[in-house]
């Protein structure tokens, strides 16, 4: 081996600091950089599409609040046995901030609590998740560095320059648990699945925003491509892992889960392109509702520069790119 490389990555021995008595955790730490990346990515893409970049404002609290109560839901319905199971703690599942947010859950339910977002104050679903995607992908490779903070969510045993040293931890306390002589006491290197999620789905929201400039999609496709791009790489990687999980058909649940979703990806790429709603670059973004009256006058066999333009106080903008 190279001295220039180390033997094993290193994992934090503690994921838990007080400011008095209030504990600041990084797993929460990293989810609210996560979020925060997100608004801000979201809200530049809404102004190149034709729209003020506020929209997400009106939206984040819908699908973050959303999103969260679905991430936990997900993770304890899919690892029941802490909470359900022998020795297992009902309680436990209310305790986030130890760490156990499904993916799944969190982009389901959010993706209902952002839809309410939308026909609250008007916007368009679609268009908005076609922005969000990149964002959203970006806020997952972050929020995965909670779990090397957690020392939790790793593959099986290794000896590569690579390898993460794992600690045996303390979820209660937050930190590794120590030995008579006040070591971190280390369970060996093991493979960085958390670290190779992390820069999987960066390289997918990567390869979306240069297809996006690229590419005139259909509203809704851009979305899709998260969803496909995302799972492909989910799979591998979810098989690789060695924390405890259901098994279905000789498979982790999550696996089977993210096949599922693909094909819905592929489904919706597929029928969203087949509607041809593909906006032209640079012309005036419609509010929603008169995007439906164009739609209703093209089937109705009249244009749609046929009604006049609304764009009074109270209409919002849908977002083109």
């Amino acid at each position: 081996m190279s001295p220039l490389l180390p033997a094993a990555l290193p994992s934090p021995e503690q994921a838990v600091w007080f400011l008095g008595p209030v504990p600041i955790r990084a797993y929460a730490l990293c989810i609210l950089l996560g979020i925060v990346a997100a608004i801000w990515i979201t809200g530049r893409r809404l102004q190149a599409r034709g729209g003020t970049g506020e929209e997400i404002y009106d939206i984040a609290p819908w699908a973050i609040a959303f999103g969260i109560v679905g991430g936990r839901l997900y993770h304890v319905v899919s690892s029941p046995r802490p909470y359900f199971g022998e020795n297992g703690h009902l309680v436990d599942a209310l305790k986030v901030w130890e760490g156990g947010l499904g993916i799944w859950g969190a982009v389901a339910l959010g993706a209902l609590g952002a839809w309410i977002g939308c026909r609250r104050h008007g916007h368009s679903f679609a268009d908005l998740a076609d922005a969000l995607a990149p964002g959203l992908l970006v806020a997952q490779a972050l929020g995965r560095w909670g779990n090397w903070f957690n020392n939790e969510l790793y593959g099986g045993e290794s000896d590569a320059p690579w390898a993460l040293t794992i600690h045996e931890w303390d979820a209660g306390t937050g930190a590794a648990v120590r030995d008579s002589s006040g070591e971190a006491v280390v369970l060996g290197t093991f493979q960085p699945t958390f670290l190779y999620e992390s820069l999987w789905v960066m390289l997918v929201a990567i390869a979306i925003l240069v297809l996006d400039r690229r590419v005139r999609f259909a509203s809704g496709q851009v979305f899709g491509l998260y969803l496909m791009g995302y799972t492909m790489g989910r799979v591998v990687i979810e098989v690789m892992r060695t924390d405890p999980a259901e098994i279905v058909f000789g498979q982790r649940v999550n696996v089977w889960v993210s096949l599922l979703v693909f094909a819905g990806g592929v489904l919706l790429y597929v029928v969203r392109g087949r509607r041809g709603d593909r906006p032209v670059r640079g012309a005036r973004p419609l509010p929603q509702r008169d995007r439906e009256h164009e739609q209703s006058d093209r089937d109705e066999g009249r244009g749609a520069s046929e009604r006049p333009d609304d764009t009074g106080e109270g209409s919002v903008k849908a977002f083109t790119r």
